[in-house]
């Protein structure tokens, strides 16, 4: 293998012979790729892909699952691998994997990292690999050998695994000394993907940093961060089941990761990842921007003030803010958004606080990172003022929110009563809602010598917890009826069961009337399955998973619910055997079905779709097509699908959007889809060599495996048309990679109405909407509640006197508000009437207050003329609410300064409300606070209020009393 420089290391640190680490990358790629014969395919994103319960992909192996499980589509681009390499990017922080609070304590912890990685899929085992990886430790990257230990599984009792002899010998016979052998038990040399699934022992290699000829065996394993792990060799031959036992799998599978940045640094002589030139650029630049004292790379107690713990800190996570969005996860409130709102909000906090950098430094590294990034991962070149735009509002924001968390702190504490806890409440809201750092609550308190109530607080995040776990956000278990597990999908294909044959789920046509006519369907049970196993017969009651040669049956896939409807034996008329939901499964259809009779494999049966159900779907899948292009043709080409989902209610549509959508880009998104149903365009649909569909300009795909040949839909233009070399008409109309049922014309969708549109986080919006009659249910309420809003607009502009008419206008607007929102109606039209209602909420508020103060004036007039140049007023006057009487009071203070107030209104039902105020020149002599408890507490009430306001209320059966202990308390006062 020819090599680029020379890989002899020099054996003093940061020596001229050490390669960069583009070329340690480079070379890794290279040699698996031209040595070896594998497939070099790119990093996936970080952001995972069919598989929710993971935040963010967290290893090289996760693009890979649906090989390992046997799930992957046979006619797909991924089945066909047998060798591949890649360096994927991953991201640990939240979840199993969680390094995000081990970052910058240590010098090797990282949320971003690289893994380096090859595979063998049922290819080459255990000696190809080792010897694979042995030759390019020693003969490429020149590592001494005598610095190299390798661990291998040394088995286990308890579940019958013996210790893994077959790959010690490997390593023997490729010359590794036998005290550089060392055998493992689990916890350290046996992998597996989770609590059930793939898994298998595996090797690991591992440097020594010291070396000089020494034996480091005894450190191996132990911590010590002179003999590190670099590489971990896992081999794939067991399968864990949901019962806890282990079964060999059908398939053998080789998966490998070695750290790019623990790589970097070995071959650099370097002790930490931060000091290799993966970090120093960055580290460099935070230097520049803070102004304080360079990096040094001390941890602990060494590391004074925690400021090189900072330097790491912000190096690793503007890397991993960087990489995460631009793989389009945004800061956010949930999920692996929230994780990543906590790690820039981490580095933002250590950037002010320790390094005392101004604000703008974490952005302002973004072109540092592009530039040791940008090479391996160009999206990073094309995303940078987007990441910098977006790191920027969050730090402004979490900034804005740190103040306002602190005046509440400050505020509660004052309330407080003396030596008690900080309310857990307040803190939970602090955390939850504003993202303010636990800890710094924590220091905070500490600082005014009070303690949060802990267990309260625990308690909440418990409660919390069980919430969004019983979410539908949360991952739920697999149907064990549906979904095929590794063991059984490997029998099928052992038995040579064929997969089945979708295509009749395509048999559509129009009729003569421009109806739809579905072509019936005929089809072989060929086996059920029942609670992870095969079975040839199921008996009545039973729900089970049936696999047929043939369905006409839609599995769910590409965002579309699955179809609905029945089977029947042939011969049973009167025997429906309902079908709830439909799979598809490593290339087979498994019909969800509750057998009302025994089922067997052999029967024939007649399929029979939901019709009405199947055409919603069609319709909607049709709309979204239409949708995504209108959005790219109204809001620019670099509008990108992020994800969607198509049921016969409605359909969602996620996509990249920087600013939330206007009401006038809403109306013209509306206007493009309406142009093209009027036009009644024929929907063309072929399938192509993928090869092929990959050279169509302009074409829309989303990020996820297509089998091969891919389906084109193709709206208004021939697929042969789009195919032509050069042809821009992918350009022009609306040309997708989809697997997905569709119109024949677009006309039968008859109208689209967006129903909402909202942004999800900060740069994604989701869109949903409805179709046909109910987008013209939509549009019809939509009228309704612009008349609405029309009638009380003009009935506020006649300018009624009466406090009350005028009240009840503004509660007319605030349920108009509720019902506008909440209903299912155009979203340009919705964001139109609220604004309406909003300019007519403040009107009726306004004009509620202005006739307040004037009847309010009117009656403080009255009585100032009844309690001429009194110094202390108390009485009772008619007042249709709280706010008028205390506006009286008010009114009475300012026109006369040197009077102390005291009023009570009676009311209707019983009620008596108390306002007053102490004139300035009483405020030493009594408070407000008091003078109304006093007399509220006469009248079995409460009060509150100031040392010079106060308002309560009680019962009007004490009103009389209240008034004697009102002039009593004033006088006993003045």
């Amino acid at each position: 293998l020819a090599v680029p420089w020379r890989w002899r290391c020099s054996p003093h640190r940061g020596g001229a012979g050490c390669p960069p680490a583009w070329q340690v990358r480079a070379a890794f790629l290279r040699f698996f790729q031209e040595r070896h014969g594998h497939r070099c395919l790119p990093s996936t994103s970080v952001r995972p892909r069919g598989d929710p319960r993971l935040l963010f992909v967290n290893a090289g192996m996760n693009q890979f699952k649906p090989i390992f499980l046997g799930t992957v589509h046979p006619r797909s681009e991924l089945a066909q691998h047998r060798r591949v390499v890649n360096s994927q990017k991953c991201v640990r922080a939240g979840g199993k994997h969680n390094d995000l609070e081990d970052v910058g304590r240590d010098t090797s912890h990282h949320t971003f990292f690289e893994m380096l990685g090859n595979w063998s899929f049922g290819d080459y085992f255990k000696e190809e690999a080792c010897s694979m990886a042995w030759e390019l430790l020693t003969e490429v990257y020149k590592i001494p050998r005598d610095r190299l230990y390798v661990t291998y599984f040394g088995g286990d009792s308890s579940l019958g695994l013996s210790a893994d002899e077959e790959c010690r010998d490997v390593w023997l016979r490729l010359g590794v000394p036998a005290s550089h052998v060392l055998p493992f038990p689990l916890k350290d040399n046996f992998w597996e993907m989770g609590n059930t699934g793939p898994c298998g022992p595996c090797t690991e290699i591992h440097y020594d940093h010291v070396g000089g000829g020494r034996n480091a065996a005894v450190l191996v394993n132990q911590g010590s961060p002179d003999v590190v792990e670099i590489w971990n060799l896992v081999f794939m031959q067991y399968n864990r089941e949901v019962e806890g036992n282990l079964l060999p799998l059908p398939q053998h599978h080789v998966d490998t990761g070695m750290g790019l940045e623990r790589l970097v640094a070995v071959l650099q002589n370097k002790r930490s990842n931060y000091d290799t030139d993966l970090f120093t650029p960055i580290l460099d630049a935070i230097h520049k921007g803070c102004r304080g004292p360079k990096y040094q790379g001390l941890v602990g107690d060494a590391d004074i003030g925690r400021v090189d713990m900072a330097y790491r800190v912000v190096a690793d996570h503007v890397r991993t803010l960087c990489v995460c969005i631009t793989d389009g996860i945004y800061p956010g409130l949930s999920g692996a958004e929230l994780v990543l709102r906590r790690i820039l909000r981490r580095a933002v906090r250590f950037c002010s606080e320790v390094l005392h950098a101004p604000p703008g430094l974490l952005a302002s590294l973004v072109p540092t990172v592009v530039e040791v990034l940008g090479d391996a991962y160009p999206e990073l070149m094309r995303n940078a003022d987007q990441i910098m735009d977006i790191i920027n509002e969050n730090e402004a924001a979490f900034l804005s929110s740190l103040e306002c968390g602190r005046r509440i702190i400050e505020r509660t504490v004052q309330q407080m009563e003396p030596s008690t806890n900080f309310p857990a409440e307040v803190a939970w809201s602090l955390y939850g809602n504003l993202g303010f750092p636990l800890d710094l609550i924590d220091l905070m308190l500490e600082e005014k010598g009070i303690s949060l109530d802990s267990a309260a607080f625990n308690e909440l995040a418990l409660e919390d917890a069980k919430r969004k776990a019983g979410g539908p956000q949360a991952g739920q278990p697999e149907d064990t009826n549906t979904h095929l597990d590794v063991h059984s999908l490997a029998q099928l294909r052992s038995n040579n069961v064929p997969t089945t044959d979708d295509s009749p789920k395509y048999a559509y046509t129009l009729g003569q009337h421009g109806q739809y006519e579905f072509s019936p369907c005929q089809a072989t049970v060929l086996m059920l399955y029942k609670d992870q196993s095969l079975q040839k017969e199921v008996g009545a009651g039973q729900r089970c998973g049936v696999i047929l040669d043939r369905t006409n049956f839609y599995a769910e896939q590409g965002g579309q619910a699955s179809d609905q409807g029945y089977m029947m034996r042939l011969g049973q008329q009167d025997i429906l055997f309902p079908v709830e939901s439909v799979c598809l499964c490593g290339g087979y259809v498994v019909h969800e079905v509750t057998a009302v009779e025994t089922l067997c494999a052999g029967d024939q049966v007649q399929l029979f779709v939901d019709e009405a159900q199947r055409l919603a779907c069609m319709t909607n899948h049709t709309a979204t097509h239409l949708l995504n292009f209108a959005l790219r043709h109204v809001l620019g080409d670099n509008t990108e699908q992020r994800g969607s989902h198509v049921t016969a209610e409605r359909l969602r549509f996620d996509f990249d959007a920087k600013d939330p959508v206007t009401v006038e880009q809403l109306q013209q998104v509306e206007q493009v889809v309406q142009d093209v149903i009027k036009r009644n365009e024929v929907v063309h649909m072929a399938e192509v060599p993928l090869t092929l569909a990959r050279r169509v300009q302009g074409l829309r795909t989303v990020d996820e495996g297509y089998p091969d040949p891919v389906r084109i839909v193709s709206l208004g233009v021939p697929v042969e048309s789009v195919l032509t070399c050069d042809s821009e008409a992918a350009m022009q109309t609306s040309v997708e990679l989809c697997c997905g049922t569709h119109l024949l014309q677009t006309g039968a969708v008859e109208d689209l109405a967006i129903i909402s549109e909202r942004q999800l986080v900060k740069g994604i919006s989701r869109v949903i909407a409805v179709t046909g009659g109910q987008a013209k249910q939509a549009r019809e309420v939509g009228q309704c509640l612009a008349m609405e809003v029309d009638s009380v607009s003009l009935r506020m502009k006649q300018r009624t006197t009466s406090i009350p008419e005028m009240q009840n206008l503004s509660k007319e607007v605030g349920q108009l508000t509720k019902v506008v929102a909440s209903t299912a109606m155009p979203q340009w039209q919705r964001k139109e009437l609220q604004t309406i209602l909003k300019a007519l909420q403040r009107t009726a508020n306004t004009a509620v207050k202005k006739l307040e103060i004037q009847q309010a004036k009117e009656k403080a007039q009255s009585l100032l003329a009844k309690h001429c140049n009194q110094s202390v007023i108390i009485d009772t006057i008619p007042a249709d609410s709280l706010s008028i009487l205390m506006k009286v009071v008010n009114q009475l203070c300012d026109k006369s300064p040197g009077t102390s107030v005291l009023l009570l209104s009676p009311q209707v039902s019983g009620e008596v409300l108390c306002a007053c105020q102490v004139s300035k020149n009483c405020h030493n002599m009594f408070s407000a606070a008091d003078w109304a408890v006093a007399v509220c507490t006469q009248m079995e009430g409460k009060a509150g209020g100031s040392h010079v306001v106060a308002k309560g209320s009680g019962k009007a059966k004490g009103m009389q009393g209240a008034l004697t202990t009102a002039l009593e308390f004033a006088q006993s006062k003045l």
